[in-house]
């Protein structure tokens, strides 16, 4: 029998069947940002999903600032914008017993508070926003395919092998019935949290699937005489959980200002699944906005778990998974789909390299070093913040399975002028500062920092961090951390200013220098020649082409004027030199030599 009956991709070129040099399984946040990556990067791919369309259901929507300085990168931050509900709109979080009823408290949420914002304004070039799935991933395959992805819709991927010269993954043109095997010399496995590709592989997972319930229901209603005045991308119900085998928690969250929405309610994960029908669904949304004579019209619904689960090992051989194929959680401070990218980032421009010839295979390793921490840091957060809402319920003194007199009674409790409301409303306060952890964790989201083989060690230890590492993101320039933003002017001074990370990134490396350190530019320079890397570099000070008008570079440089930074194409730092050296290009060449693995500063690799 042949591979196509057996489920057995043959591992020769049969007719029919595709070559390319990187196969992505899913079109997703993860796997069309790798294909943007990979295309910008000039790297052969295809793309291949099951599914006919992009997203038709806005699951993911916070676009935190990492994610769109990383769009920023690719060219298409205003794409972005344009598409997004704006910072200024989106921070309001609100917690209440419905929408049209009484007000429990806030919380000002992604930065947009005037004690945090100086924070988020001064760690990025690119303040966040809110952008439904079904509206980002529609921008990131459009422009993928204008730099030469190719994607194949309704194709689904059914198993790989893999051997010395590269992955075979056997699969399925749904509308045609058609078996074909796609060759590669790598594989991303972007096909989500129930994976094939990862279960295929059998990647070690910690956690565990299925904490809790969750239904979602997308409606269109108009809530703007609710939302004008208090504009949030978030608003949080607390109700008795008798309808539909509700746990009493809700949430109602914007999906476009003020007349899309998406409603999740909790249901106990003990009991069998509710059975939802349109109606049910409109009934759930009219209790949580508190208006039983609300015009809605129910979109979709759907049931969903709670999930804790984490790769500690992404790839096997010359299959590599990102996104929500390694780490599995609920969508609390909004790391999902942002960590998707995130991983897709890292692991394109080492691929380009290797690819290219540019970089030792060994450098694929890394992927996984600098990686498997994040997702296991963001995992724990996010199902955490959920944990957190506890403080809320324990301060209002309730159980959200409680019948509704007993629930209002409860409630009402902390407007009493007793020691016991006063303490009921300390310990509600306190319970709201908690949520910080989950609204304003920019140190989460900005403060990753890598160790791996893709850089060159200085030696020193990372800074200690002087606040709180989750909440805070304190800039460094030690090897491994992520590249710090300042604004410079330019010589011309007509011209707008330009970030930092403006000057990096572009799937190249990068030197960055003072004003006494012109020879490593020089060196920069020769070490490209002689390598074939694309290696650029600026020199940052009066009467140069980019100026540090403010003075901001020189506070967070943490380097002398003729000393010299290294930044990887991911704009993460790959070496750091204090000041000048004796022979500044040996230097260079050594340090990229590390972080590339090449086995001779000036060997040309195969892929």
């Amino acid at each position: 029998m042949t591979h196509t009956q057996n489920l057995v991709p043959s591992t020769t070129v049969q007719p029919g069947d595709i070559t390319t040099d990187v196969l992505i399984v899913g079109s997703g946040p993860a796997g069309s940002s790798a294909a943007l990556f990979l295309a910008s990067y000039g790297v052969e791919h295809l793309v291949i999903t099951k599914y006919a369309s992009t997203a038709d259901t806005p699951r993911a929507h916070i676009t935190n600032q990492r994610t769109v300085e990383i769009m920023r990168d690719m060219g298409i931050e205003d794409q972005v914008a344009a598409e997004a509900t704006p910072h200024p709109m989106i921070g309001e979080t609100v917690f209440c017993t419905s929408i049209a009823g009484e007000e429990l408290g806030r919380v000002r949420a992604w930065g947009t508070s005037p004690e945090r914002h100086a924070d988020y304004e001064m760690a990025s070039p690119s303040l966040n926003c809110d952008l439904p799935q079904t509206l980002f991933e529609p921008i990131l395959v459009r422009n993928a395919t204008a730099r030469g992805s190719k994607y194949r819709w309704s194709t689904e991927y059914l198993t790989l092998t893999q051997d010395e010269d590269g992955v075979h993954a056997l699969v399925l043109d749904r509308l045609t019935g058609q078996r074909y095997t796609i060759h590669a010399k790598y594989l991303i496995g972007a096909d989500g949290g129930r994976s094939k590709v990862a279960a295929d592989l059998e990647l070690p997972m910690e956690g565990r699937m299925g904490r809790s319930g969750s239904m979602n229901i997308v409606c269109d209603m108009d809530l703007t005489p609710y939302c004008a005045n208090r504009q949030s991308v978030l608003y949080w119900v607390l109700q008795p959980g008798a309808a539909v085998g509700g746990i009493g928690l809700g949430l109602v969250r914007m999906v476009r200002p003020w007349n899309k929405w998406l409603i999740t309610w909790g249901y106990d994960i003990e009991q069998p699944p509710p059975q939802l029908t349109k109606e049910a669904a409109a009934e759930i949304v009219r209790n949580l906005i508190g208006d039983p004579d609300l015009a809605i019209e129910v979109e979709s619904f759907s049931l969903w778990t709670v999930n804790e689960m984490y790769a500690t090992r992404n790839t096997a051989g010359r299959v590599f998974c990102v996104g929500d194929a390694v780490h599995r959680h609920p969508p609390s401070n909004g790391l999902g789909s942002n960590t998707s990218i995130g991983d897709s980032y890292n692991l394109a421009w080492k691929l380009a390299h290797v690819l290219k010839g540019l970089a030792g295979p060994e450098l694929l390793a890394t992927y996984d070093d600098e990686r498997v921490p994040v997702g296991e840091q963001i995992v724990k957060r996010a199902n955490k913040s959920i944990d957190e809402f506890g403080a809320i319920l324990d301060a209002l003194g309730i159980d959200p399975r409680d019948d509704t007199a007993t629930m209002q009674a409860q409630i009402a409790a902390r407007k009493e002028p007793t020691e016991e409301g006063e303490a009921r409303r300390e310990a509600l306060r306190q319970a709201l500062v908690l949520k910080n952890y989950e609204f304003n964790a920019l140190g989460v989201e900005l403060g990753q920092r890598y160790t791996s083989a893709a850089v060159a060690d200085d030696g020193t230890p990372f800074p200690a961090p002087t606040r709180d590492p989750e909440l805070y993101y304190e800039p460094t320039t030690h090897p491994g951390a992520r590249l710090p933003h300042a604004w410079l002017g330019t010589a011309d001074p007509t011209a707008a200013r330009v970030s930092t990370h403006d000057l990096c990134g572009h799937g190249r490396f990068t030197v960055l220098t003072g004003t006494n350190g012109a020879a490593w530019a020089e060196a920069a320079r020769e070490v490209a020649e002689a390598t074939g890397v694309e290696l650029t570099a600026h020199v940052i000070g009066p009467g140069q082409d980019h100026e540090d008008l403010y003075g901001d570079w020189a506070r967070l440089r943490e380097i002398t004027d003729s000393g010299a930074l290294l930044v990887r194409p991911d704009n993460h730092i790959g070496f750091r030199a204090m000041s000048m050296v004796a022979d500044p290009r040996h230097a260079l060449e050594e340090a990229l030599r590390t972080v590339l693995s090449r086995r001779s500063p000036a060997l040309v690799l195969e892929a």
